[in-house]
């Protein structure tokens, strides 16, 4: 692109595209994944090219120039429209882009949101560990906190991210609105810091606190002592997880958790748009425009 059409958009990053890719997923950022269909004439780059564009930053090109410009506005466009994974636009160089290769090139635009859910577990210890294990396995991207840097597994799924921490409220801070936090430390003090640290913050849409009903009666108390209103400690979830759900084993627990968790987070996630991929009429228009 030329030094104009840069300073519209943020400094692209220096990873290739698959570099990319395997670290937006891994952050759990959405993006939009770019590939050159096919290409007829003269065009910058060839069939198979690809580049990834996120709301911030651009990774690899396609090849520069006014397709590239108006390729990262359509992605850009796609990342703010929930209702859309696929796209394909047919862009002619040389009449619409004034490009002097003059051929043209067909473009698949393919999003990928963010997963849906992002949770902040607290804990690392028998039922933590099983709890994480069925997370891995769905759409959230999980910040797992621990003071115990022993306490983790050597392996973890992309999705899971463990963060040693000596002071396990501060963690709070860094999560987005709407976020998880689940509590289940080894110590009752560090469990009532940080469900106070989450109160405070207000902007939760789970919070959950693993415990006895002793424990919770104690904690309601010396909430109400610290001046929260009633109405905000009861959206703690006390004991965690579905009721339905029996045993006491750390997997059985784990399981519990996870059954509430889902049911909140489907109530948050909005439903699969009716329409999927790329629409036959799209398909057909493209072909329409393409010369022979």
């Amino acid at each position: 692109m030329n030094n104009i059409e840069q300073s519209s958009w943020n400094i692209r990053g220096n990873k290739s595209w698959i570099e990319a890719v395997n670290e937006l997923n891994q952050k759990g950022e959405a993006y939009v994944l770019v590939t050159i269909l096919g290409v007829r004439g003269s065009a910058p780059r060839d069939s198979g090219t690809k580049m990834v564009i996120t709301a911030d930053n651009i990774y690899d090109t396609i090849g520069g120039g006014h397709l590239e410009y108006k390729t990262i506005a359509l992605a850009q466009e796609l990342l703010a429209d929930d209702s859309r994974q696929q796209h394909i636009e047919h862009f002619p160089l040389g009449p619409s882009l004034g490009q002097c290769c003059g051929g043209s090139t067909s473009v698949l635009f393919e999003r990928f949101a963010a997963p849906g859910v992002n949770i902040m577990l607290f804990g690392a210890g028998h039922v933590g560990r099983a709890l994480a294990g069925i997370l891995a396995g769905l759409p959230c991207r999980l910040q797992w906190v621990d003071p115990r840097e022993d306490q983790f597994p050597s392996l973890l799924a992309s999705n899971i991210t463990p963060v040693v921490s000596e002071e396990p409220k501060d963690e709070v801070a860094t999560m987005p609105a709407n976020s998880y936090y689940i509590v289940m430390t080894h110590n009752h003090q560090m469990d009532f810091e940080i469900c106070e640290t989450v109160l405070k913050r207000g902007d939760f849409s789970y919070l959950g606190l693993i415990g006895s009903d002793t424990k919770w009666t104690r904690f309601q108390q010396r909430f109400a002592h610290r001046g929260f209103e009633p109405d905000a400690v009861e959206r703690i979830h006390c004991p965690i997880g579905l009721s339905q759900v029996p045993g006491k084993r750390p997997m059985e627990v784990a399981v519990a958790i996870a059954g509430e968790l889902i049911e909140h987070y489907h109530r948050d996630i909005p439903p699969p748009p009716t329409q999927q991929g790329v629409h036959w009429k799209a398909l057909k228009q493209m072909l329409a425009q393409t010369p022979a």
